[in-house]
């Protein structure tokens, strides 16, 4: 009985060392579950961050269906990534930048009851990095890697206290690739300074995210918060003009791949933040190519008129023909559509 005990404690303590140490080798083949990478401390569905890990946020996040989401990253020990002013971080072999898709059961108390749909990984191995995608099973116990993606339906209380429920779709491995792909490889796309330079609540106070990097010497050559770009965030007209909202979403939700060596670059429409050409930018811009995701319409963006402009045309269809984005969404983005049309009915 007591060999039994001792046997039974050193097994834990070996999985625990290996969990909450988890240093991924050259060559690095993805875990079958998502608890085995030690991500979380406690119960996993909670979603804490073991030591070591770093939680964040973004000022204006991606579009995905209404999901909610949380993000990590964790580096290797002794290690730090580099700071950039305007694109993403350069981050240490053997990062994991992980991102947990979940749906509260009621939009209007986000912090009770929730339903975690999937964690979608990025590790960074041989100097380029590959995505893992993790489907959480019905008990919230547990999330296995899985190449092929699904579909999982989910319903919610909407912010309007209506009942909503869509089918939603997990990518498989090569779908991460139409958002995820720059030049050709696979990057992050969230962990730039505009989007980081906010505050965030960690257990140990409220720190604006850039210093707290600094602080825990996960992030080098960062300058003072004051002193880095800043996105507006959309939703919040405190935080900047009408512009500057609307063009941080379209950075976030199109930019990626409307920009130079994005997917969508052959287009010649450049939805990025740093984009200063007005017809690059879709103003009194004519499509590439005339057809039914353009309905005939003139421009991508015609001045003053949202109902003409072929850009509020794409984002509020759900034909697979038309819609933009064309992955990540299977219902619109109603409040991020009225942003954009207030912002092309007032361009002169």
């Amino acid at each position: 009985m007591n060999r039994l005990f001792l046997f039974s404690s050193a097994i834990v303590l070996l999985l625990s060392f290996r969990s909450f140490n988890f240093k991924p080798e050259k060559d690095f083949k993805p875990y079958a579950t998502l608890s085995e990478y030690g991500l979380f401390k406690g119960d996993m569905k909670n979603q804490l961050a073991a030591e070591g890990v770093i939680p964040y946020d973004l000022n204006t996040p991606l579009f995905s269906d209404y999901a909610h989401k949380l993000r990590f990253v964790k580096l290797p020990e002794g290690t730090s990534a580099r700071y950039d002013s305007t694109e993403v971080f350069s981050f240490p072999e053997g990062t994991v930048i992980a991102k947990t898709f979940y749906y509260p059961a009621d939009f209007r108390k986000p912090d009770k009851k929730r339903r975690i749909m999937e964690t979608r990984l990025l590790y960074k191995q041989a100097n380029r990095w590959d995505a893992f995608s993790y489907i959480w099973n019905d008990e919230q116990t547990e999330a296995y890697y899985e190449v092929a993606g699904a579909v999982k339906p989910v319903e919610w209380i909407h912010t309007d206290g209506k009942k909503r429920s869509i089918q939603y779709v997990i990518p498989n491995k090569n779908q991460c690739k139409q958002c995820h792909e720059l030049q050709g490889e696979i990057v992050p796309i969230g962990p730039t300074a505009r989007s980081l330079n906010k505050e965030f609540a960690y257990e140990t106070g409220i720190k604006n995210q850039l210093a707290h990097w600094t602080e825990q010497q996960a992030l080098t050559g960062a300058p003072p918060a004051d002193k880095a770009p800043q996105f507006a965030v959309w939703t919040n007209p405190e935080t900047g003009t009408l512009e500057q909202r609307a063009r941080a979403y379209l950075d976030v939700n199109c930019g990626h791949c409307h920009r130079s060596g994005g997917q969508a670059s052959s287009s010649g429409l450049y939805l990025n933040h740093t984009e200063t050409d007005v017809t690059k930018l879709g103003i009194n811009k004519t499509p590439v190519a005339a057809g039914r995701a353009s309905a005939d319409m003139l421009y991508s963006i015609h001045p003053g008129k949202p109902e003409k402009s072929i850009m509020i045309y794409r984002l509020q269809s759900l034909d697979p023909g038309i819609m933009m984005p064309e992955m990540g969404r299977r219902t619109v983005d109603a409040e991020g559509l009225a942003l954009l049309s207030e912002w092309i009915k007032e361009m002169k």
